[in-house]
């Protein structure tokens, strides 16, 4: 693996990591209400758009943590929609 690539597995490790403190919350409180659904919506779209470019692009680091962090983004998403049903 070169350097570059190590960097951008470095940066997306971080930047994925980051999500699962505010998943782990919501998992072990249920609550969402502070959260704001667009800003999760507009995230998510970003976060599948990057995806989609690495794979056309078929850089390992950009899909490895864009997959990761969709797949969070859901979890996320599924929630503050579940509980914003209940309201």
């Amino acid at each position: 693996m070169d350097h570059i690539t190590l960097l951008g597995m470095l940066a997306a490790t971080c930047t994925t990591v980051g999500l699962f403190p505010q998943a782990y919350k919501i998992h072990r409180t249920g609550q969402t209400r502070d959260l704001s659904l667009p800003m999760w919506i507009i995230f998510s779209t970003g976060i599948l758009l990057w995806l989609i470019y690495g794979v056309i692009i078929r850089n390992l680091p950009i899909i490895c943590a864009n997959t990761v962090t969709l797949v969070l983004c859901a979890y996320i998403l599924a929630r503050i929609v579940e509980n914003r049903g209940k309201a």
